[in-house]
């Protein structure tokens, strides 16, 4: 889905630090959304620490964290977000207070108007736009006081005292495990764009809000498959505003074209599942697939399971 309302001046509208869970979820949405958004992935990362992620859901038998990794980046180029492997260093505001200028260990110097925070260990490279609010606080580590970026200083949306400025990781204890993180980044993604529709004129609630859904040809049936009937919907839920009736009208007619363009016909689901599955077998590896099922290791797992269950 493409949003008419992304950046065409070749700055990304959002930048992403850091490519765990969190990030990856973030860039995801907002790339989804049409927004031209940079995942910048390199350093330390706490998934790394992790022997064998157990516990996401989709995984029956767990999944070995390097091909959970590179899972998450097909997903960020499917989406259409771009995926650099570079280290942020610095994100300071720009000259004209409009965004913010993103500097990399290798050189880069990015603009963008938008940053999600998204790293877990290291929120050092923010230090340029610590104010008054506290973005930093003391902390016992081990015995010994460190500074760290401090965990509350964004509210559970992501949200945060500068204008622009979205944390995912650390926040608070919504970054404890992958799928907590993966969710948590997700729905500061959601912030971030609904503050961009209002940015861009919808009305606040509803309006604003964006949900990225797929719709069966089923959701279109009777009533709900008639522009009138939606226009009705989107008066009634728009409320008191105060735009004006052209670009009321304009606003109206785009949203209902994008409910239309979420509807797939069978035929589309169809073909949108067999895409799913050649791609992710093309990033697993088709050979290690093919291989896994000969593998005399696999074979005995999967006669033990059968027993275990002939036995309940």
């Amino acid at each position: 889905m493409t949003s008419p309302e992304s950046g065409t001046d070749g700055d990304p509208d959002v930048v992403v630090v850091g490519g765990g869970p969190a990030g990856s979820a973030a860039g995801v949405f907002t790339a989804r959304y049409g927004l031209d958004t940079v995942v910048f992935d390199r350093g330390k990362a706490a998934l790394a620490r992790c022997a064998f992620l157990a516990n996401y859901p989709g995984f029956p038998a767990g999944i070995d964290i390097g091909t959970f990794t590179d899972l998450l980046h097909a997903h960020l180029e499917e989406a259409g977000a771009t995926h650099v492997e570079d280290t942020v260093e610095a994100v300071e505001r720009t000259a004209d207070d409009e965004g913010f200028v993103v500097d990399t260990q290798d050189g880069r110097e990015v603009r963008t108007r938008a940053v999600v925070a998204a790293a877990w260990y290291d929120g050092s490279y923010l230090r340029p736009l610590d104010d008054e609010d506290g973005m930093f606080e003391e902390h016992d580590h081990h015995g010994e006081m460190e500074e760290r970026f401090d965990p509350a200083y964004a509210g559970r949306d992501g949200r945060t005292p500068v204008d622009g400025l979205y944390v995912a990781a650390p926040n608070d204890g919504r970054n404890a495990q992958a799928i907590v993180s993966a969710g948590q980044g997700a729905h500061v993604a959601r912030s971030l764009i609904e503050d961009h529709r209002e940015a861009h004129g919808y009305p606040a609630g509803v309006l604003a809000a964006h949900y990225d859904w797929l719709r069966p040809d089923s959701e279109f049936a009777g009533e709900w498959g008639d522009r009138d009937r939606w226009r009705e919907w989107f008066e009634n839920e728009a409320g008191d505003h105060d735009l004006e009736g052209e670009r009321f009208e304009e606003l109206r007619e785009r949203y209902i074209d994008e409910a239309f363009d979420t509807n797939l016909t069978d035929s589309r689901i169809e073909a949108r599942s067999d895409q799913g599955l050649e791609r992710l077998l093309e990033t697993i590896g088709q050979d290690r697939v093919l291989a896994a099922l000969d593998d005399d290791r696999i074979r005995a797992y999967r006669e033990a399971s059968e027993g275990a269950n002939s036995d309940e």
